[in-house]
């Protein structure tokens, strides 16, 4: 059995699953999250618990099983308690300035880059401690615009610049001077 999928989802006081059929809608204080899982696959409430069932042991439906308890999992977290990704800005002149809702990033291009958040994700500006917080409700949503923003300046290996995770560890290499002499 898995061992991702056989640990029941335990559902908080303020958060309510409802499962009909196929769809798995998920509603607590910070939102709502419903998703559609696969055929093979069975969910229920129970005691305050969402179980999670597979029909047989196949390679397939042992994958299925773990994902979809997982997924479930990151549905009952985010409308319970939110997800939030962290990003930090290193680089002379490197900054980032929110307006209205759009973040406009100025990492060293000829143009100012303009990134706007889908609903459900929100975006925070720190320009003291050139820091960028995304926040929300669904998790994949979170990490897809992070990954989004992060994608335009990586950091570099040779001097760090760009924009990173924080708590990202960039291996700086030595430049072509070091290797020569």
């Amino acid at each position: 059995m898995s061992r991702v999928g056989k640990n029941p989802v335990p559902i908080p006081g303020k958060t309510k699953v409802e499962i009909d059929g196929r769809r798995v809608a998920v509603s607590g204080p910070l939102g709502s999250l419903s998703r559609v899982i696969h055929a093979d696959i069975t969910a229920v409430v129970k005691d305050k618990m969402v179980l999670v069932t597979r029909p047989s042991d196949m390679k397939k439906h042992r994958a299925l099983h773990g994902l979809t308890r997982a997924l479930i999992n990151n549905m009952v977290v985010g409308v319970t308690d939110g997800f939030k990704k962290e990003l930090e800005i290193r680089g002379v002149g490197y900054r980032a300035e929110l307006q209205r809702k759009a973040l406009i990033l100025n990492v060293g291009y000829s143009h100012q880059v303009v990134i706007m958040p889908p609903d459900g994700v929100t975006i925070a500006v720190f320009p003291k401690e050139n820091r960028i917080a995304v926040e929300g409700v669904d998790k994949e949503l979170v990490g897809e615009v992070a990954a989004k923003i992060r994608s335009v300046r990586k950091p570099e290996p040779y001097k760090g610049k760009g924009i990173r995770y924080i708590g990202e560890e960039v291996r700086i290499k030595a430049g072509k001077s070091a290797a020569a002499g």
